[in-house]
């Protein structure tokens, strides 16, 4: 028998034989183990990942918590001194009110990659993870975000008719495309242009911006959205001024 009669058995063979023979079976995982990540080596990576943005979280709560703690202290020095001069306990509450806002907005971030984590996982919405980030940008621009969702019957997205839907923001004028995801990888970047420009044709409007937020950026889809002139930010607070 040569070469490729061999294989061309063990083709037609093999999956009988895995069915059928269990030690056999485990010899073939067992040899073949180190080309693949089993499904428990791919949940402990998960469940690491999560526990480490869990473990940041808790330290920089403790933080916050000390942080507080140093504050309320100088609070009553700030009493005790407010006779003394008014121009030094405003400059030192403005400071309080400037870290406990960093330390507020880094906590706020933390939160945002756990959720981000559990919308690509399953474990919440993408919708409530969207929300999420479109407030942020409500809050911090002044401006509305506003979810699209149109037919496009010429299949010129996804190759066939199907529902579009993208975000955008009209302020002063100004007509911004916005693509809020937990995750995005390259084949997304693409699609995300092709809704923006479908969106273009069928309002007969040029989009002064094209920008992508999530804190979950493939590296491949970065290259990608630099060639296609599309903005991307890890959160909505880092957006430039709109």
């Amino acid at each position: 028998m040569n070469i490729e009669s061999l294989k061309n058995t063990l083709k037609r063979e093999l999956p009988e034989w895995l069915r059928q023979d269990a030690d056999f079976r485990a010899y073939v995982l067992d040899l073949t183990r180190q080309q693949y990540a089993d499904r428990a080596q791919t949940e402990d990576r998960f469940d690491r990942l999560l526990t480490e943005l869990r473990q940041d979280r808790e330290d920089q709560n403790r933080k916050w918590d000390e942080q507080d703690r140093k504050w309320d202290e100088q609070n009553r020095k700030w009493d005790e001194q407010n006779r003394k001069s008014d121009s030094m306990l405003a400059e030192m509450r403005a400071e309080f009110l400037r870290v406990h806002a960093e330390l507020k907005a880094q906590n706020d971030k933390h939160e945002r990659s756990i959720g981000a984590l559990g919308a690509r996982w399953g474990m919440q919405s993408e919708q409530a993870f969207r929300d999420a980030l479109a407030g942020i940008l409500e809050k911090n621009f002044d401006v509305q975000v506003l979810n699209v969702n149109e037919f496009d019957d010429q299949g010129t997205v996804f190759g066939r008719p199907e529902q579009v839907e993208l975000d955008v923001i009209i302020k002063n004028g100004l007509l911004i495309i916005c693509e809020l995801k937990s995750s995005i990888d390259k084949a997304g970047m693409y699609i995300f242009e092709r809704k923006a420009r479908f969106y273009e044709q069928r309002h007969q409007r040029t989009a002064n911006r094209l920008i992508v937020i999530s804190p979950m950026i493939d590296p491949r889809a970065r290259k990608v959205a630099e060639k296609l002139g599309i903005e991307t930010y890890g959160d909505s607070i880092n957006v430039e001024r709109l």
